[in-house]
């Protein structure tokens, strides 16, 4: 059985329903704030780079903020930053401020398997990675087909396959969005047990996904260090991997001015091949 693992906010929405369920008969009157530490501020740096089979890859984009404490309703973005990428061959692809915190490039090249550095300088700090472009083999096609869930009750799934390429170790992380999902659900596979062969994910919501319903699928290759660090992040906090982080999970971004000070976040070059799927 090959190894896959997915994540969803839906276990941790119903265990917050159910807290706040629980203190709204405890107290009716009372304000409950609990005194949560507030960690060190740092740099997040979202540097995904995601070439879309079918396009050129040009135009990409890195978001930069800060952590903020449990209660900040907003995230603080960082201005400023001067942000650039460069290849193994020497070319320099900079990113330019468009608005507060988010850097774009519309010249950028995507070569598979070539070595890309990122230099971040924000806040008086450099900050550094390493990560090469992974490629993904397209998505074949996409099946949908009536299934029992675990109550006996009919749901919709759907099933995508795709060629893992042989001779080769291969990882893969996949999303799945919609109008009918809060947050993206996120599936990491390996093709350790089906390495060359024909590999399928599935995926179904019992409650919301319905004929009429439209559900964009984003495959993407990825490197074994950010499947193992997607892995650690998605077990820990159970949710979105964009998000700040819940601890102290450390991706490949080394400040190279005070390595102490180091940022969150992770460097990551992907092919992606992306589907939407219209539920019949």
């Amino acid at each position: 059985m090959k190894r896959i693992e997915k994540h969803t906010f839906k276990s941790k929405t119903w265990a917050l329903c159910s807290l706040l369920f629980v203190l709204s008969f405890s107290s009716c009157e009372d304000t409950v704030t609990l005194d949560l530490e507030t960690g060190e501020s740092r740099l997040v740096v979202d540097a995904e780079i995601i070439w879309q089979k079918g396009t050129t890859g040009s135009e990409q984009t890195i978001k930069i903020s800060k952590t903020a404490s449990y209660y900040n309703n907003t995230t603080p973005k960082v201005s400023g930053a001067q942000v650039r990428i460069e290849n193994s061959t020497g070319d320099v692809f900079a990113f330019n401020e468009t608005e507060s915190g988010t850097y774009v490039c519309t010249d950028f090249i995507p070569v598979i398997n070539m070595d890309y550095t990122l230099y971040v300088t924000a806040e008086g700090q450099s900050f550094t990675a390493v990560e090469k472009l992974i490629s993904v083999t397209s998505i074949d096609k996409v099946e949908q087909k009536i299934v029992p869930d675990f109550g006996g009750e009919d749901v919709i799934e759907l099933t995508f396959y795709y060629k893992d390429p042989a001779d080769e170790v291969n990882y893969y992380l996949t999303d799945y969005q919609s109008d009918f999902l809060l947050f993206p659900e996120y599936e990491l596979t390996d093709d350790e047990l089906f390495n060359g062969n024909l590999i399928n994910n599935r995926f179904s919501d019992e409650d919301k996904m319905k004929p009429g319903k439209t559900v964009n699928i984003t495959h993407r290759g990825i490197s074994k260090n950010f499947y193992n660090y997607m892995n650690l992040l998605l077990d820990v906090y159970g949710g979105s991997p964009f998000s700040i982080p819940p601890g102290n999970i450390r991706g490949n971004i080394v400040n190279t001015t005070d390595p102490n000070n180091f940022a969150f976040g992770y460097f990551r070059l992907c092919e992606a091949d992306q589907v939407s799927y219209l539920v019949k």
